[in-house]
């Protein structure tokens, strides 16, 4: 059994279509006919049923598939492994970001870290905390900065820095010239707010079960510079860190007495999961961006 015989089943088994997949792979039809029916010879039964034109997966195809994808998945890694180990100045890193780390801290953290490894290159993807751990779990991504809520017990998760939460409203607002104020004096404001598997939501539904708010919630967005958007429009307040780039001039960003209200964003990655010399040296850049928080969880 060949590596390319393995290639041409899974094209084969994608497209369900020999004449199709002989044109991707740039082969003749007859030879990758041939090709199968050697890799089925060998594995002494036949891998596809013919439906017309088309073939699809038997159930000795389906078995065969699923164990050679995780070989083949195996075989890849190991690769770039010893890629990675001959050449460590080269590779790609796969990170995700919250949306509000996309304006300012992502951007300089790749700025400065291009500027040593320019030959080191990134994935990146920006989604909610939820769909951050997914890819982190599922192995789509090496590292996540995100808060420490859903973390799992097989990954690591080191604190980089920490925000204040405010109370943001109109700059004309009853409220707008009060140097702090407690949580509950906007128990009848309606809240603007972000959706409901969003990290930060979370938090700030955390944070009105502690003072035994129910907050009339008229809005759910997914950026927090729509939710600010929205508050210098008069339909609302909110609960936001103070970002780059928000209008200081129409909203007015009041400090919490009480309870304290903070968020913590941190770098993620499984434990014990193989991670590229890139993907090293970038977490071991990011942590060192952030001495005086490289406290383990």
């Amino acid at each position: 059994m060949e590596w390319h015989q393995l290639e041409y089943f899974f094209t084969v088994a994608r497209l369900q279509h020999f004449t199709r997949a002989a044109g991707q792979l740039s082969i003749s039809q007859p030879a990758l006919s041939r090709s199968i029916a050697k890799l089925e010879e060998e594995l002494g039964v036949p891998l596809f049923d013919r439906r017309g034109k088309n073939v699809i997966l038997n159930r000795f195809g389906k078995i065969f598939y699923k164990h050679a994808d995780q070989a083949m998945q195996e075989i890849r890694e190991a690769r770039e492994e010893i890629q990675h180990i001959i050449d460590p100045d080269h590779g790609t890193v796969s990170l995700a970001f919250l949306h509000s780390q996309g304006a300012h801290i992502v951007p300089d953290l790749l700025g400065r870290f291009r500027a040593l490894h320019p030959n080191i290159q990134f994935k990146l993807y920006q989604n909610p905390s939820h769909l951050l751990l997914e890819q982190l779990n599922s192995g789509e991504i090496d590292l996540c900065l995100s808060s420490p809520l859903g973390i799992k017990e097989d990954t690591e998760w080191i604190p980089l820095y920490t925000e204040e939460l405010f109370v943001v409203v109109p700059n004309d607002h009853r409220l707008a010239s009060r140097k702090s104020i407690p949580l509950t004096e906007i128990a009848a404001e309606p809240i603007i707010t972000l959706k409901k598997n969003f990290s930060l939501r979370i938090l700030t539904d955390q944070l009105f079960r502690e003072v035994h708010l129910t907050p009339n919630i008229t809005f759910e967005g997914e950026e927090i510079p729509t939710v600010a958007g929205l508050v210098e429009t008069r339909l609302g307040v909110a609960i936001i860190p103070r970002l780059p780039g928000l209008s200081n001039s129409r909203l007015a960003f009041l400090p919490i007495s009480s309870p304290a209200c903070y968020r913590t964003i941190g770098l993620s990655w499984i434990k014990n999961r193989y991670a590229s010399p890139a993907t090293l040296r970038f977490r071991d850049f990011v942590l060192s961006s952030f001495p005086e928080n490289l406290n383990p969880r």
